[in-house]
């Protein structure tokens, strides 16, 4: 499975559980903030209604979720995780030595962190573009956003379990 830009790799836990946030911000949640919204609009001036403000802003933040959510759900590929054959691939949990530390991680989108306790590398991350494809035993470096220039060697490559 190879990483691609447009699409967003999910577990089917994982999608099952955005659908579900999806449908709950999409009804429940929004009816809820149009009500409070309406609620404190009742309550007269609105230029000094902290409570209509803060209900505003809410509904501003349930709107960008629920776009969000959508394009993950409308980009999303639903397939379990490949097997390890240690090469490093979306999908696939890595230990490496990052300088001069070793560290597991998820090589996936991150959408999935809510899935797993270990840091979530994206393959559009600085370290993500530079481990990609790479087999076990091999190393390379990357520059880190502060412009230092950081040593990566791949030392595992599992196959991930939510």
């Amino acid at each position: 499975m190879t990483a691609q830009s447009d699409s967003t790799w999910l577990t089917q836990e994982a999608f099952d559980r955005l659908k579900e946030e999806h449908e709950w911000l999409s009804s429940t949640r929004r009816q809820e903030i149009t009500k409070e919204i309406q609620e404190a609009r009742e309550d007269g001036d609105l230029k000094e209604n902290a409570g209509y403000h803060a209900a505003r802003e809410e509904q501003g933040r349930i709107e960008a979720r629920i776009t969000e959510l959508e394009r993950m759900l409308k980009t999303a590929v639903v397939a379990e995780a490949p097997k390890a054959n240690g090469k490093v691939v979306l999908g696939t949990v890595v230990t490496a030595k990052i300088g001069p530390r070793e560290q597991k991680f998820l090589f996936a989108s991150p959408e999935l962190e809510s899935q797993t306790e270990l840091r979530v590398f994206s393959p559009e991350s600085p370290i993500g573009q530079a481990i990609d494809g790479l087999k076990v035993g091999a190393a390379t470096s990357y520059a880190a956003p502060n412009g230092s220039t950081i040593n990566v060697e791949v030392l595992d490559v599992e196959t991930f379990r939510s």
